[in-house]
């Protein structure tokens, strides 16, 4: 789904907390790509730096490891 696509399905939704909600889990099940989420969760000021579910679901689904290599002698 493109940002068009979703803007416009979300102006459909009357009440902003189902339009919230409708948007993520379409991002958790994959039909909206990160970069689109993070454009439209900024354009609608969904973005909280302190607790934000957004960052918690994109960290669930990211691809940066965060182990280190371990040398074995």
């Amino acid at each position: 789904m493109n940002r068009e696509e979703l803007n416009w399905q979300l102006q459909t939704i009357r009440d902003a907390e189902t339009a919230e909600r409708f948007a993520f889990a379409q991002y958790e099940r994959g039909r909206i790509s990160p970069q689109v989420m993070t454009h439209v969760a900024r354009e609608r000021a969904w973005i909280n730096l302190t607790t934000n579910r957004f960052f918690a679901a994109a960290a669930r689904h990211s691809t940066v490891k965060t182990e280190l290599p371990v040398a074995i002698a």
